[in-house]
């Protein structure tokens, strides 16, 4: 039986991530060809098989340069592909997006930009701002990673240190048309926070990125200090004109995959609950609630009764304090084992969408309610091992870990909580 629901639950987070396939997806958001030229860029996760799926389907000539990360990249004949790191920048990543700025300037109103971004642009587009370098954005990033920032706030960072994020790309390619198709990967699906917003107006301020700096204690450079301080050139805000000629369409995001897991769900005799696509916070804190939820169904049948699959989306954040591995992903999954602590009848899984937890190989793993007792049999401490940040070395101990490979996609964490009669 537990093989039979480890399968259901694979083939839940399947069909989330096939929903957000860029071949399927991007066709069906394609702007009319313009008069004059058709320019591709693009950054993230997603952005070499959006680029693959539109050439497939464009009618007419173009050109461009889009960067997705290490493994991620696919075939075109049109539009070159570079690969950089993530989620901490590398020079390739520099490099790229220094190429993508120089691609956009000097084009005419005739012309039309078409921006392909999905998650992990922030780091896979890296263009310091002037005055800074890389290895200065190198730093920021890698506390902002420990730090238990959310994305937005992360990103809110990112944008006031770069010369391309927060709508300075969109700036820089004015009067041209610049039409983006977005990819979600964030918590709310706002287009200025999936991969820093480059197209799109930014609301934030270098006084919000000072403060976040100072709120998670983060040892900024000095010369990221100085920037932020001095916030000479400010990201392009809501109004300005040379973003007047944007347009942004969401192709894809978390809840049309919830929505596809809950179909494969329901098809299973199993009645889907979706709880939200944009649940935040500490992956522990957010696997204690879903425990509850799910005991709360076990034992009175609320919110919905057994056979049922509790359904949720979003970006939880780790605070990392020890010195295990693991990404958001098996964090949540080892805290929900503790809490849930050998309960029958509930299994569980928690997969990133674009195939990787963080900075491991894996994307995710399952829960059974044999974990505990499977774990205790190989002399593993649980709690020691959530202590520790040690979700991957847990999982991959007792064979548990999903592993994908580069999905080519990105539409955030799925998480998926299953509770038979």
């Amino acid at each position: 039986m537990t093989r039979d629901r480890k399968k259901l639950l694979r083939a839940m987070f399947d069909a989330a991530v096939a929903a957000a396939q860029p071949d399927k997806v991007v066709p069906k958001f394609l702007p009319k060809p313009p008069k004059g030229r058709t320019v591709v860029v693009g950054a993230g996760k997603a952005s070499a098989a959006m680029a693959a799926a539109l050439e497939k389907h464009w009618k007419g000539p173009l050109s461009g340069l889009v960067v997705t990360r290490y493994g991620y990249a696919v075939a075109t004949k049109r539009i070159e592909i570079v690969e950089s790191a993530h989620p901490v920048p590398d020079h390739n990543g520099e490099m790229a997006a220094r190429r993508i700025l120089e691609t956009v300037r000097g084009l005419s109103e005739d012309d039309l930009v078409i921006c392909l971004i999905s998650g992990g642009g922030s780091a896979l587009m890296a263009l310091p701002a002037p005055g800074l370098t890389l290895a200065d954005k190198q730093a920021v990033n890698k506390a902002l990673l420990v730090s238990g920032a959310n994305i937005t706030e992360m990103n809110c960072v990112r944008k006031h240190l770069s010369a391309i994020k927060g709508g300075r790309l969109a700036a820089a390619a004015a009067p041209a048309r610049v039409v983006s198709l977005l990819i979600s990967d964030v918590p709310g699906d706002d287009p200025a926070v999936i991969a820093s917003g480059p197209t799109v107006p930014d609301p934030s301020s270098f006084a919000d990125a000072r403060a976040l700096i100072e709120r998670y204690r983060i040892a900024a450079p000095a010369a990221v200090a100085r920037h932020l301080a001095e916030a000479r050139d400010e990201t392009p805000k809501p109004g300005d004109k040379r973003l007047r000629g944007c347009e942004t369409q969401l192709i894809a995001a978390p809840q049309a995959s919830l929505e596809a897991a809950a179909r494969a769900a329901r098809k299973a005799g199993f009645a889907p609950v979706i709880l939200g696509d944009a649940i935040e916070g500490e992956a522990r804190h957010v696997a204690t609630v879903h425990a509850g939820i799910a005991r709360q169904v076990a034992r009175r049948g609320q919110p919905a009764k057994a056979p049922c699959v509790l359904l949720s989306g979003g970006e939880a954040t780790v605070t990392v304090r020890g010195a295990g591995r693991g990404g958001r992903c098996t964090e949540f999954l080892l805290a929900l084992a503790v809490a849930l602590d050998g309960a029958p009848r509930i299994y569980a899984i928690a997969a990133g969408t674009d195939g990787m937890d963080g900075t491991e190989g894996n994307a995710g793993a399952l829960v059974s309610p044999d974990t505990l007792a499977r774990a205790r049999a190989k002399n593993l401490n649980a709690r020691a091992m959530l202590e520790n940040n040690d979700g991957y070395g847990f999982f991959s101990a007792l064979g548990d870990l999903i592993t994908t490979g580069p999905t080519r996609t990105n539409v955030n964490d799925f998480r998926a909580v299953l509770i038979e009669k």
